[in-house]
């Protein structure tokens, strides 16, 4: 079994809870558990402390060391798991806006179950206040609806227009709420497409997201639409694009969602992960539409904020930040053709992929094996090429996109076939062909290319150029064609003909394009 297939083995709960915890984090628990008399002693932090040495989770041993009886660990580690997660909801690290407005309702909520109005109506319109400021108008909206609540109860005779003003003000946050959540919905359910279907290939199925798109997307007055609103229009916009393979609009809109956080600074820090997904799908549309210059420029000021440390960090933004920097990364080095200058990424990639093993979603991981692959193939060293595609291949209990798969294979062939394994070769192209078979709209591209580069083994070697030639004039007219052009995207096969066709290192031709 390799160190993949170990790492992304089911992990018990409890356990990746504990092993997810800083030293500062393990620290607060200690403290916290000490608080409460006699709690040292009690069997969950026994638990506690016997799990956070253990390099992995073995339930036998844990009933074996005494601490617990088979009928009870359930039990105890329910409890231990809540006593963890309250510890943390304490730790200034994680006390965000928002789980300081949560706080702030509660302790309101409290205050007017004791019948204190007037100091829970106080509390509510500060709660309300940071809510409305930090963009969190769900939680304002409930905000509201308590306050409702206490004034039909209480009357403050401060000022005669309350009513109306709450129920106005009410009124506002739910048509704001209102359209975020079908607009979000929207966004989720292009995305689902993009898993069960993928990128639309003909004009039918164009038709269909762009009818799908415009019966969902909810009227409104763009001029009304806030920070939070408009946040999830663009990411809307973003997935039809991607959707449809319009690259030029996903850049536009990519571009929208970039200056939405510059126009609003402090979402940075309040919302990380979205500024974090903006700047990604920024950089990638800057690849799939070519803009060298402007990939560079982005991604060199993207790095200089990690470096910075002006993107909050935590366990979740500290993973995005290694996918979205190392992925473009590679990005930057596919387009200048400069594969063996970015050798030195690979070592780095699988560190953290190995530190992030537990936490890392597969199918990322799988997509990082594909763009290893492509920097091998690029420089020339097809047996690594080879040695990544395989993983990718051989990965049946894995979550591996059809698309991946499939230019994987085809990649696998064309490494097969510059190192010479003519044996290897033959049985690569059987189990491609098979593997092809099972595909629904099989693209035009992959067709052509598996079906010519087959040919070559009924060729002498002096006819070899010509046939290539052929290939390329083939091919060449799909390159910008709406429903074919990904295909490039993935792998750059024209640039690979044209190598053989002049006899020059495929890097070479890249970089003479670039």
């Amino acid at each position: 079994m390799n160190k993949f297939t170990r790492a992304n083995q089911f992990q018990d709960t409890l356990f990746a809870l504990i092993q997810s915890l800083t030293k500062s984090e393990k620290r607060q628990f200690n403290l916290y558990v000490g608080r409460l008399v006699g709690n040292n002693e009690a069997k969950f932090y026994a638990l506690f402390k016997f799990l956070e040495k253990q390099k992995k989770y073995d339930e036998k041993a844990i009933i074996n060391s005494g601490i617990v009886s088979k009928q009870q660990l359930s039990n105890l580690k329910a409890h231990l798991y809540k006593q963890i997660l309250i510890s943390l909801r304490m730790n200034p690290a994680h006390k965000n806006i928002r789980v300081q407005i949560r706080e702030q309702l509660d302790f309101a909520t409290v205050l007017y179950q004791k019948g204190l109005y007037k100091q829970s109506l106080k509390l509510l319109d500060k709660a309300k206040t940071m809510a409305i400021e930090n963009e969190e108008k769900n939680i304002a909206y409930e905000i509201v609806e308590l306050e409702k609540i206490i004034e039909s109860q209480y009357i403050t005779r401060s000022i005669d227009t309350r009513a109306d003003e709450l129920t106005v003000q009410a009124k506002e946050l739910s048509q704001q709420n209102v359209i975020t959540s079908k607009l979000s919905n929207l966004s989720l359910q292009l995305y689902g497409i993009l898993l069960k279907t993928g990128y639309a290939r003909n004009d039918d199925e164009l038709k269909k997201i762009n009818d799908y798109f415009n019966a969902r997307l909810p009227e409104f007055d763009y001029h009304k639409l806030g920070f939070r609103e408009k946040l999830w229009l663009y990411k809307a916009h973003l997935w039809r694009c991607f959707l449809t393979q319009d690259f030029v609009n996903g850049y536009k809109y990519a571009s929208k969602w970039n200056t939405l956080f510059e126009a609003y600074p402090k979402m940075k820090l309040i919302n990380p992960v979205f500024y974090l997904k903006g700047k990604n799908y920024l950089l990638e549309s800057l690849f799939f539409t070519r803009q060298k210059n402007e990939l560079i420029r982005e991604l060199d000021v993207f790095e200089q904020e990690i470096l910075d440390h002006k993107i909050t960090l935590n366990s979740n933004t500290e993973i995005l930040m290694f996918q979205y920097l190392y992925a473009n990364k590679l990005h930057k080095h596919f387009i200048e053709g400069s594969f063996k200058e970015g050798e030195y990424l690979i070592d780095e990639i699988n560190d953290k992929i190995n530190l992030y093993s537990s936490r890392l979603d597969k199918h990322h991981i799988v997509q990082f094996y594909y763009k290893i692959a492509c920097l091998y193939f690029g420089m020339g060293n097809n047996k690594k090429c080879i040695e990544y595609l395989s993983k990718i291949i051989e990965a049946k209990k894995l979550y591996v996109g059809v698309d991946l798969q499939c230019f994987a294979r085809v990649l696998n062939l064309i490494a097969h076939y510059e190192c010479g394994l003519d044996y290897h070769l033959e049985r690569q192209f059987k189990e491609t062909y098979k593997f092809l078979l099972k595909m629904e709209n099989l693209q035009e591209v992959q067709k052509i290319f598996i079906e010519s580069i087959r040919s070559l083994g009924d060729l002498y070697p002096h006819q070899f150029k010509k046939e290539f030639q052929n290939i390329h004039k083939r091919l060449k007219a799909f390159e910008n064609h709406p429903y074919e052009k990904r295909a490039f995207l993935y792998l750059d096969i024209l640039s690979w003909l044209e190598s053989k066709v002049e006899n020059k290192p495929v890097a070479e031709i890249i970089k003479l394009k670039s």
